[in-house]
């Protein structure tokens, strides 16, 4: 089983709001998921992103593949937390 860590969406039409999940490459983008470890609100200006650090960092050690959107944002949010 190969984990991915990729964007699902939430929220209603024209409202789009995304939840960061840990899940299996196979299971569809809204489909069934291992755990949720962030979020994306692109509503916001500047667009919100949040994540569990710990959960994040933990998934990145076993090796979970990012995709490409998700590795973009945790640059972003890296970028805009000062590190402490």
């Amino acid at each position: 089983m190969a984990v991915i860590l990729r964007l699902a969406r939430a929220g209603s039409k024209k409202k789009p709001y995304y939840h960061v999940v840990a899940t299996d490459s196979r299971s569809p983008r809204d489909g069934k998921f291992i755990e949720a470890v962030g979020s994306y609100d692109p509503n916001h200006t500047p667009a919100k992103v949040e994540f569990d650090a710990e959960r994040l960092a933990h998934w990145q050690k076993v090796g979970a593949q990012e995709s490409e959107t998700v590795s973009e944002l945790i640059k972003r949010h890296k970028r805009a937390t000062p590190a402490t």
